[in-house]
């Protein structure tokens, strides 16, 4: 095995981590770098240009603007608190309640903007207060809030299940958004189920039950933002229209939800744009230097000689699988998802491939992997936004934080080892190649 390849890219990119240089230029430096040492200067140069530019001619990747710009508008749109009513209406009795509200809203709301991020401020924005007032801990909503928000990412629509399509050469975006479901489902029961326990020893208070005009006033209020899912989703599915079309759709729906709602005026439209176009450009940034490190990798040949050596320490398929989420949980905790997609998946596809593992499983698990690494430090950034949402510091959510991991980890691997939890509802739409 060549290690010299390995230890440039790896020391590059950890020493312009560690002078606190973006991710972004960190990763396409560090490719280059290693390029430098196998080719002459200038065609490194052109080589890693090209590849970067190449990487953003994608039909598919536009869509990855569109849902954004569909996040900034349901962000501003009023749509988080009717998702918060009618998910009080719901569990608001239940031990535990206002954690389950906070549990649910932020399923519904990152599923539906598809941004983890938002879900953790814009519900964390409501919430907090609201169960600090019931006399529920501040550290212990925080918590609630940060790990519950990451589901959005799994339910669709995801922009990194997307990101993950691309870069593992083509899996199915309508098979990876519905395999989805189960997984995130399953995420948000196993979340409410240690709140509930946590309440019930803290003795936390519940809400009042509400009456049935209360629940289908708050419902109805609520529907036309959860029927975007099934516009969406209905959509792909049926073959109405591609992924990438049914961002387009998304965008619409949201906007004439947004002016119906009177939450949102024409004077709010352009610093919607300007915010989506800032955070669009942060993306494809690492898209297109995340890709161009991978094709430095494999003109180096290292995921084929790092496959190697994870198959030479066994032949073994759980203990495969049991490294390869080991190494995925650490890497998530230094480096975000969109890159960690980009670099990761073409070095360990082929190898859960070959054990064979469906592709479209495998996707599931990777990003629930890096859900985990969203929630902690150094890099979490789901962690920074539910902390200063909350107006706390990081030291004081990870205590109560840790039995909420305990369970995020234990839904990854049931996802891990059972994989019809995975592909069952792919294969009842008939969504599987």
């Amino acid at each position: 095995m060549n290690y010299i390849e390995i230890l440039i890219l790896v020391l590059s990119f950890l020493v312009f981590l560690s002078l606190r240089v973006p991710i972004a230029y960190a990763i396409g430096l560090a490719g280059f770098i290693t390029l430098v040492y196998s080719m002459p200067f200038l065609p490194s140069v052109t080589t890693m240009a090209q590849r970067m530019a190449t990487s953003l001619d994608s039909f598919t990747l536009s869509a990855i603007p569109f849902f954004i710009l569909a996040g900034q508008i349901m962000n501003r749109g009023g749509i988080a608190v009717r998702l918060i009513n009618f998910a009080k209406a719901i569990v608001g009795p239940l031990p535990g309640g206002l954690a389950f509200v906070n549990i649910i809203s932020c399923m519904l709301f990152g599923a539906i903007s598809g941004s983890a991020v938002a879900a953790a401020s814009a519900i964390g924005g409501f919430m907090n207060p609201m169960m600090e007032k019931d006399g529920y801990s501040k550290p212990f909503s925080a918590a609630v809030n940060i790990t519950s928000a990451t589901t959005g990412l799994i339910i669709p629509p995801s922009n990194v299940l997307i990101v993950y399509s691309l870069a593992s050469g083509g899996v199915s975006i309508a098979a990876l958004f519905i395999a989805g479901y189960v997984p995130g489902l399953l995420l948000g029961l196993a979340l409410m189920i240690v709140a509930a326990i946590y309440s019930i020893i803290k003795k936390y208070p519940t809400d009042k039950l509400v009456s049935v005009k209360v629940f289908f006033k708050r419902f109805l209020d609520a529907l036309p933002s959860l029927m975007l899912l099934v516009v969406v989703i209905g959509g792909i599915v049926g073959g109405i229209f591609t992924a990438t079309e049914a961002s387009g759709v998304a965008v619409l729906y949201t906007l004439v939800l947004g002016f119906a709602y009177k939450e949102i005026k024409f004077k709010d439209l352009s610093p919607i744009l300007l915010e989506t176009i800032k955070t669009s450009s942060i993306v494809l940034l690492l898209i297109a230097t995340s890709i161009a490190m991978s094709w430095v990798m494999s003109y180096e040949n290292i995921p084929q000689e790092i496959s190697d050596a994870l198959l030479g320490i066994s032949d073994n398929p759980i203990v495969i699988l049991i490294l390869i989420n080991l190494i995925l949980l650490f890497v998530g905790i230094f480096m975000d998802m969109t890159p960690a997609v980009l670099i990761f998946t073409p070095i360990f596809l082929p190898i859960v491939t070959a054990m064979g593992m469906d592709p479209v499983h495998f996707g599931v698990i990777m990003i629930m992997n890096l859900c985990i690494g969203l929630c902690t430090p150094p890099v979490g950034s789901v962690l920074f936004v539910g902390c200063s949402v909350a107006d706390l510091k990081i030291q004081k959510v990870i205590r109560p934080m840790l039995p909420l991991f305990l369970a995020m980890i234990a839904v990854l691997v049931l996802v891990t080892y059972f994989e019809d939890i995975t592909l069952w509802l792919p294969r009842v739409f008939d969504l599987m190649d």
